[in-house]
């Protein structure tokens, strides 16, 4: 049998017994950028059950912060859960495209601002239990403003706030978003020198 490869990326035998092997799969639906999957899996203990999920293209998201230390946030209704959210620029990756390029994209055309230094934090995975999606976490400084470019149907509100009324509003309920907890989680530790970034000029 072959080593599996934990998340941690080293290789160990001893999650064998956690694995799950395909052996069917099905499309049930195919929408313009999801899909979603019905497939039959092997459990450890040699039984079989059912997986449904949703394959999505990946994501980034991005935290965008001024020279005064103020944060680049949105304001944007969400029809699944019917609220309008507090969240981070962020936004699919398209086909072919690399996630640095995507993050710059997202961030002009959502919020305006290009952005000199960036630096890739890490990834995400916001709803493991049914849908392959991932979010690359950026992070992005030195910031000029110009302007947005929205999405045809797309609406939302771009404004600053302090990290300390960030996260008193993590703290409070207000932001539920789970790619923005997790951005206010990297912040946290960035400000406080406990995880340090590999920040990088943008090239023009």
């Amino acid at each position: 049998m072959k080593p599996v490869r934990g998340s941690d990326g080293e290789s160990s035998m001893d999650l064998a017994h956690l694995i799950e092997t395909q052996v069917g799969s099905e499309e049930i639906l195919k929408g313009n950028f999801l899909q979603v999957r019905h497939d039959t899996v092997r459990l450890p203990d040699g039984s079989h059950a059912t997986r449904e999920y949703v394959i999505h293209p990946g994501a980034v998201m991005i935290v965008a912060q001024q020279a005064d230390g103020r944060l680049v946030l949105e304001r944007q209704y969400r029809y699944p859960v019917q609220r309008v959210m507090i969240e981070f620029p962020a936004g699919k990756l398209d086909p072919g495209e690399g996630s640095l390029v995507c993050a710059q994209r997202e961030l002009l055309e959502e919020t305006g601002y290009t952005a000199r230094q960036w630096a890739r934090a890490g990834v995400l995975h916001p709803v493991i239990s049914y849908s392959t999606e991932f979010i690359d976490v950026w992070f992005a400084r030195e910031l000029t403003k110009g302007e947005r470019n929205l999405d045809t149907g797309e609406f939302l509100d771009v404004f600053t706030a302090s990290p300390a009324e960030l996260l008193a509003w993590c703290g409070n309920g207000q932001v539920t978003d789970a790619k923005t907890l997790t951005g206010v989680l990297w912040l946290q530790n960035v400000l406080s020198g406990a995880w340090a970034l590999d920040w990088q000029i943008a090239q023009a």
